[in-house]
């Protein structure tokens, strides 16, 4: 797929309203950040620079604070037990409010080996389909989504669900024990019906879709 519509074309779609509920994020933080990004994708910085993935996924929590606030604990994750402690850039809540808890310039850990170039979106939710099933909640994620891929000129194809980490051209991970690793949430089948309510919105706008996206096959 191309670009059929050139920039130009496109209308400006308008910021959601966006709630800023900052997650702590000190100066320690941060360097716990770099030296994660370091170790695992061989850049010493926690600056999230030239973005080029949305990563969806769904919380496993039924409202957001309970999703904020383990976010907000910098303590080791329970899964690979490492610093900093997980986070997302935004959290999208049932009823379609839209929370952001970190600057977009700042590494936010959501998925293995794409944090350095991928926006993390949580929905929340306990399943695919309780997200893809709620009216005010799908719009606003979609909104949120289409609003970031125009600012930042991210192609349809590299708007993932966290089980597709693994075939994103951009998946790179430097510790061969996490090459592996990703989660069950938003498989392809959901992100299919994801990424064609997110196309008829792009086309609303006039907004490129951008090239197609080659998938990789992982070696696992």
């Amino acid at each position: 797929e191309i670009y059929t519509l050139s920039l130009h074309d496109a209308l400006p779609i308008s910021r959601p309203h966006i709630i800023w509920k900052p997650i702590p994020f000190s100066a320690h933080r941060l360097a716990e950040t770099a030296a994660y990004a370091m170790r695992h994708y061989g850049i010493d910085t926690w600056r999230l620079r030239h973005p080029h993935v949305i990563v969806e996924h769904y919380t496993e929590s039924t409202t957001m604070q309970s999703a904020w606030s383990l976010f907000a604990q910098d303590v080791p994750d329970s899964e690979l037990h490492e610093l900093p402690g997980t986070c997302a850039h935004f959290i999208v809540d049932r009823d379609g409010a839209i929370y952001q808890l970190v600057p977009l310039d700042v590494i936010c850990r959501h998925t293995v080996g794409l944090n350095y170039t991928a926006f993390g979106i949580e929905n929340v939710g306990m399943s695919d389909a309780d997200v893809l099933d709620d009216p005010a909640q799908m719009r606003a994620s979609l909104h949120l989504t289409a609003w970031l891929i125009q600012r930042y000129h991210i192609p349809l194809g590299d708007v993932i669900g966290h089980a597709e980490s693994l075939t994103s051209p951009y998946h790179h991970e430097l510790d061969p024990a996490w090459r592996c690793q990703t989660h069950a949430d938003f498989p392809t089948a959901a992100m299919d019906v994801y990424r064609h309510r997110l196309r008829a919105l792009l086309a609303r706008y006039r907004i490129p879709v951008g090239p197609a996206v080659r998938r990789v096959t992982p070696a696992c």
